[in-house]
């Protein structure tokens, strides 16, 4: 009997700005629906309990971890399917993460914190969060996974670190607004991140979550459009740009070991070339000593 290829889905949501209690009780909806559908994960978008452009109500929807009920709720949610939800976490010494919690089997096994906060255009996230200082994968039930949070995924250096580090799924879990218009029936944004993900995920073999979100927040638009994409770049679903929507996709490992024996790219990297040259880059971009 051939092996059934597991079924992850993404909960393009419109959660309420600051209220915890409410977009919990959606977090928990979701589940209920993707494991009435059959699926093993789901992925939430980016802040995806709190809303987005919380600026001073960060402080007030802050969860610690290992002393939050919100978290732990999830956790027990997680006994039957895998959660990635995003969250603000507070940390040591009152100082405040944009991060994301990965939970299976009745535990919050990972955070990533993100670590590329923008502060252009309509964003300011600098001003409220701290960043985070790592990009690891983990190991999952549905194969080894890293976590990009937005602007995250926008530096390539990310995405290759955390393919380096063995990820074979990579969760891109964002707030993208919708910003700009170039054909009728094209969003700038939302077109760019589609190719972004689609040439990341041909060039390193990996299926990537991409969960974006809807609805407004202070006059700003969310532009959705959530897909999955897989390892030869194509979109294997996406949702639509303005509803909620639970997405659901198969995964296949087989999958990322076709596209990788077809274009061995990531086989193929030097890495200890790469860490020499950065090294002499940094070294000499601030003016330190070779041996520092």
């Amino acid at each position: 009997m051939a092996k059934s290829k597991p079924l992850v889905s993404i909960a393009q949501i419109s959660p309420k700005l600051g209220e915890l209690k409410s977009n919990l009780k959606l977090h928990l909806r979701g589940v209920d629906y993707a494991v009435e559908l059959g699926a093993s994960l789901i992925v939430f978008p980016e802040l995806s309990l709190t809303g987005y452009l919380l600026k001073d109500l960060t402080a007030d929807v802050a969860q610690r971890v290992g002393g939050s009920e919100i978290l732990r709720e999830l956790e027990r949610a997680s006994e039957r399917i895998a959660i990635l939800a995003g969250f603000v976490e507070e940390g040591d010494n009152y100082i405040y993460y944009n991060s994301a919690g990965y939970f299976e089997s009745g535990e919050l096994k990972s955070v990533h914190r993100k670590v590329y906060l923008p502060t252009y255009g309509m964003f300011d996230e600098e001003r409220y969060f701290s960043p985070g200082s790592s990009f690891r994968a983990f190991d999952t039930k549905n194969g080894r996974m890293a976590v990009l949070l937005c602007e995250d995924y926008w530096h390539p250096s990310s995405v290759y670190l955390a393919a380096q580090d063995g990820a074979v799924v990579h969760a891109y879990m964002s707030n993208t607004p919708l910003r700009g218009m170039t054909l009728p029936d094209e969003i700038t944004s939302a077109d760019i991140s589609e190719r972004m993900a689609r040439i990341s995920s041909q060039l390193y073999g990996v299926y990537t979550i991409y969960a974006n979100r809807v609805g407004y927040e202070d006059g700003i638009a969310f532009s959705g459009r959530s897909r999955v994409i897989s390892p030869t770049g194509g979109v294997i679903a996406r949702a639509d740009h303005q509803e909620e929507e639970l997405l659901v996709a198969e995964i296949d490992p087989e999958q990322v070991r076709r596209a990788r024996v077809f274009f061995p790219l990531l086989g193929d990297e030097k890495i200890d070339l790469v860490h020499r040259e950065l090294t002499r880059i940094r070294n000499r971009r601030y003016q330190l000593d070779e041996e520092e």
